[in-house]
């Protein structure tokens, strides 16, 4: 070809275009594989056992909390923006959330295509403006959290069942009743006295009775007519099965993980272990509780019949990532003892005056 000349342009041959498609395609492939095992993808929400957190009680923020009651939601915003790349602290429901992420890894081990895993969504009414803080704290203790709800102000309870939510977690009181009210599952979360090391590789939920996993019937009698009068009913009523209360639906879905685990031979390297810890008396009105569960198709790990001792020390010894009960006492004590308790606002127990409800705040989740 002379110098200068034009350089003779060919069509590219008939295979050339096929020959491209399934590279691109080996590409696609190499970088969804590479993405996978970078970040797990997320369920949809039907499929997941949903655990609703807010804000505080995922992460500490008592200065922010007190800069908003003392100067203002301006002033709150403006703090956290100020902050927005220092992490926050991590709050009372940080080790149960982790110890969910430790289940999830087993669980997309032994199921890598099942969505029937835990899905942490994060559900706030702060403003949108601190959502940058709480992602950048997110990453930095590499949680899997994809799932935001930032209300502005306004109540995120309206949403929950939205979010097909299995149980929320707040560090506010009447946020919680307000869900409770809605139908689901709920509580007050904790932080305790001190420190305790909880387990890193296996999830331990323990649980009171009577109006938490069990309606408030019994404790109305007790409340009613008092302990002998319950000891009677009781055994009366043996064989008939308890109504259930505000958290069986999530010690249920905790049982359906652990069917999963149980189906490939892992019953006893289980990852989910549950408790009850209840101040019925074994002998005298132990069997129904135990009854009700199995009539339910359901069980726990273990049952701590107590007689009414305290539940603190024994909780000291479960060490579980978080206790419910209805009883502020039993919350009180736990925490003493350095275990994360939860309270469930349900049943006789509770004051029936319930305070009026405080106006809408950003800095109140």
């Amino acid at each position: 070809m002379e110098p200068g000349q034009p350089r003779e342009t060919r069509e590219p041959g008939p295979g050339a275009e096929t020959a491209a498609v399934p590279r691109w395609e080996e590409a696609k492939t190499f970088y969804d594989n590479l993405s996978s095992k970078k970040k797990p993808k997320s369920p949809k929400p039907q499929n997941a056992v949903t655990i609703a957190v807010s804000s505080r009680a995922l992460f500490r923020m008592d200065e922010e909390q007190r800069i908003y009651t003392e100067q203002g939601v301006e002033e709150y915003v403006r703090y956290q923006l100020e902050h927005e790349n220092e992490p926050f602290s991590p709050g009372p429901a940080f080790p149960f959330v982790k110890a969910l992420e430790a289940v999830n890894k087993r669980l997309r081990e032994l199921y890598p295509d099942s969505e029937d895993i835990f899905d942490i969504v994060l559900m706030t009414n702060n403003h949108a403006q601190v959502g940058v803080r709480l992602i950048n704290s997110i990453n930095h203790y590499d949680l899997f959290i994809e799932r935001f709800c930032m209300t502005g102000g306004n109540s995120p309870i309206c949403y929950l069942k939205a979010y097909h939510t299995n149980l929320y977690l707040s560090a506010d009181a009447d946020k919680v009743r307000e869900a409770i009210d809605e139908g689901i599952a709920a509580a007050t979360i904790f932080s305790p006295s001190r420190d305790v090391v909880v387990s890193q590789s296996q999830l331990r939920v323990a649980f009171d009775g009577d109006a938490v996993l069990f309606s408030d019937e019994s404790e109305r009698i007790v409340k009613a007519h008092g302990l002998d009068r319950f000891f009677e009913h009781e055994k009366a009523h043996e064989n008939k099965p308890l109504a259930q209360g505000p958290l069986k639906g999530f010690l249920e879905a905790l049982g359906r993980l652990q069917k999963k685990f149980y189906s490939k031979g892992l019953r006893l390297e289980c990852p989910i272990r549950t408790y009850l810890v209840t101040a019925r008396s074994a002998a005298s009105s132990g069997a129904r509780a135990l009854k009700t569960l199995r009539s339910w198709g359901l069980e726990t790990d273990e049952a701590l019949f107590l007689a009414g001792a305290p539940k603190g020390p024994l909780l000291e010894k479960i060490r579980p990532h978080i206790f419910f009960d209805d009883q502020m006492f039993h919350v009180a004590g736990a925490q003493e003892m350095g275990t994360v308790a939860a309270h469930v606002p349900y049943g006789v127990a509770q004051n029936p005056r319930r305070a009026a409800a405080s106006k809408q705040s950003l800095g109140a989740q």
